[in-house]
């Protein structure tokens, strides 16, 4: 148990739910001239099975890398990381493609009753859509970097996180709470798949020698050390900026700021990818910048639903 535990890479799954509080706390903080209840627009049992999806999916993710990363050798005594389960021998390649099959199985189990709690037995067209759209995603998590045309190993894992794990996540799960489509939220969706790209774009870094070495071909590999840094600094400081226009947008209080706290760590990584010359000490910089993106998105969360407010107080209580 203890093995599949670390496996599953525990410190990249508070980023993966990130996008889903975001577009979750928009729905209850804005609800439609259709629905006029908090509970009519906040459903606690989509909320729970969009986070079980995006675990799911996360996990799944971190299983397929281990085994593609294992059976191609690419994760050998080269890579500064820490050491992967297939690499270490404590699980099997045969027991992980197991764990992928089972993991896929109950993460579109979870994406089938997400879909059936926000539309029902209505709506075909768009349970269908979700439908295609969670297979696809199951898709894309294993095909990052398992089989020969694993797209991870030609440098397209930046777009699939910043599509999942940005867009998809944020967007994706406030139009299964308010059936509409709202432009505004594209700002902190991008943010959020900006920051969850440049969790994966600091793992590149850091792993840039080995993977050059093993022919895994990622953006690091591409643009070289020091282009990447600059690539860093767009990411990160994107997101902070995306989010502050969406709060002077939306016409955020005084007091609806307090999201600018997450910006203190966020701005500390930067100072310390600037300043690094060594690859594996970018390592504790990982679990810095995915749990600063989950704080950065419950504050913000927090911010837009104007702290507890009546709208949360009743949606808790499930009172009109």
């Amino acid at each position: 148990m203890k093995h599949w535990i670390e496996a599953a890479r525990l410190r990249t799954l508070p980023l993966s739910v990130s996008g889903i509080i975001v577009g979750s706390m928009y729905a209850l903080a804005h609800p439609t001239d259709e629905i006029l209840t908090p509970t009519e627009v906040f459903n606690w049992r989509l909320f729970g099975f969009a986070i079980l999806t995006t675990l799911g999916l996360q996990i799944l993710s971190n299983f397929a890398n281990d085994y593609g990363d294992g059976v191609k050798g690419t994760d050998n005594e080269d890579r500064i990381g820490p050491k992967r389960a297939i690499q270490s021998g404590v699980i099997s390649p045969a027991a992980m493609k197991r764990a992928i099959i089972i993991t896929s199985f109950l993460t579109l189990l979870s994406a089938i009753a997400l879909i059936y709690y926000a539309f029902g037995d209505t709506n075909i067209f768009y349970s269908l859509f979700y439908l295609v759209l969670g297979i696809l995603a199951i898709m894309s998590a294993i095909r990052y970097t398992v089989g020969n045309t694993a797209y991870g190993y030609r440098g397209y894992g930046d777009l699939f996180v910043f599509v999942f794990f940005g867009l998809v996540s944020t967007l994706g799960v406030n139009f299964l709470y308010s059936k509409q489509f709202d432009f505004e939220l594209i700002l902190p969706a991008m943010a959020v798949g900006f920051l969850s790209v440049g969790v994966l774009n600091l793992n590149n870094m850091r792993d840039e020698a080995s993977d050059k070495k093993a022919g895994k071909n990622t953006i690091v590999v591409k643009i070289g050390c020091e282009k990447a840094k600059k690539y860093h600094y767009f990411l990160v400081g994107g997101a902070m900026l995306l989010t502050l226009i969406f709060a002077v947008i939306s016409e955020f209080k005084f007091d609806q700021y307090l999201f600018l706290l997450a910006y203190i760590p966020l701005t500390k990584h930067l100072i310390t990818v600037r300043n690094n010359q060594e690859p594996k000490l970018l390592d504790p910089e990982l679990k810095k910048l995915a749990l600063s993106t989950f704080v950065l998105s419950v504050l913000l969360s927090l911010c837009m639903i104007y702290f507890f407010s009546d709208i949360v107080v009743n949606a808790f209580l499930g009172g009109r």
